[in-house]
């Protein structure tokens, strides 16, 4: 073992190797960061509360009217190419990413080729995996031109938040989806963990369902694209949280695909806690990943 902790340190990155620091990547200050993550994650607690203003102080008639503009929203086209829509979509993904901050780091940029899909396999799920903010398209940290990140179909079904996610660069996590888009050239970020790792995790714990998760593995190979591994340190406590137990309710987050769990942050609402959240990319040299994790993670304990 002391063997194995003195290798650990002796490792050094290859000359390939770039860090993106968020903060230090793009201009922002707490007001830009606050507003985007409020953008961002804000329309959940929105159309809920939207919901329950109606139901509780209006009319039942305008209760129904309520209802009704939402259900607009559900159906109302998305124009993917909106020059409004990306304006806006590029403003939260970069303030976003300098909020926490969000600490990317690519083992070696030069495995990624810009005319190849590749699919990156992020772990963990946590309340939310917000730190894929940091390799969306719109971001421009990563050297890849086409780029989407895979998300439950609920959200596309959410009044306001389909629109700006799918602006964001987002889109439903189905399998002839995921097909889809890699033989368009598209590389995908999919969070393999999903629902069920969002049920057994805990606090003070890094959790990563994959025992069973082989599916994406198996749609990498098929396609041809190289599978890249994904860890984020730091991104479980973004939030405090409260979620059901049981088999009863663990069937119920498979039914309707996602997990319905009480989550909060500064000021009990959706702003995250601010911790560093460290994620390490690496392609083909697996030898080298094992210490590059550990390398991280030693360092995010030693600044708690």
């Amino acid at each position: 073992m002391a063997e194995e902790k003195e290798d650990r340190k002796e490792y050094t990155p290859g000359p390939g190797y770039r860090e993106f620091n968020g903060r230090k990547e793009f201009p922002s200050n707490i007001l830009h960061g606050s507003l985007a993550i409020l953008l961002w994650i804000g329309p959940l607690h929105l159309n809920f509360f939207i919901v329950l203003f109606s139901f509780l102080f209006l009319p039942f008639s305008k209760f129904l009217m309520v209802i009704g503009s939402l259900l607009v929203f559900v159906v109302l086209p998305i124009d993917h190419n909106s020059k409004l829509g990306r304006w806006f979509a590029r403003y939260l993904c970069r303030h976003i990413t300098t909020y926490f901050p969000a600490i990317l780091h690519v083992e070696d940029i030069n495995d990624f080729h810009p005319d190849r899909a590749y699919v990156f396999g992020y772990e963990p799920h946590s309340v939310l995996p917000i730190g894929v903010i940091v390799m969306a398209e719109l971001t421009g940290l990563m050297t890849l031109p086409k780029l989407k990140c895979l998300a439950t179909s609920p959200v596309f079904y959410t009044p306001f938040m389909r629109h700006i996610w799918t602006w964001m660069g987002a889109s439903p996590a189905t399998r002839k989806n995921f097909y889809s888009l890699l033989e368009a050239g598209y590389s995908c970020v999919i969070v393999p963990g999903g629902i069920q790792e969002t049920f057994l995790m805990q606090y003070d714990c890094e959790t990563a369902f994959l025992k069973s998760r082989r599916g994406f593995v198996r749609i990498a190979m098929e396609m041809g694209c190289p599978l890249v591994p994904v860890f984020a340190f730091g991104q479980s406590y973004s939030y405090k949280w409260w979620k059901p137990s049981g088999n009863f309710f663990l069937q119920l987050a498979r039914a309707i695909k996602f997990v319905p769990i009480l989550f909060w942050g500064v000021l009990g609402y959706v702003f995250h806690y601010k911790f560093n959240i460290n994620i390490d990319i690496n392609i083909l040299r697996l030898d080298n990943y094992t210490y590059t994790v550990q390398n991280i993670k030693d360092e995010y304990e030693s600044s708690l």
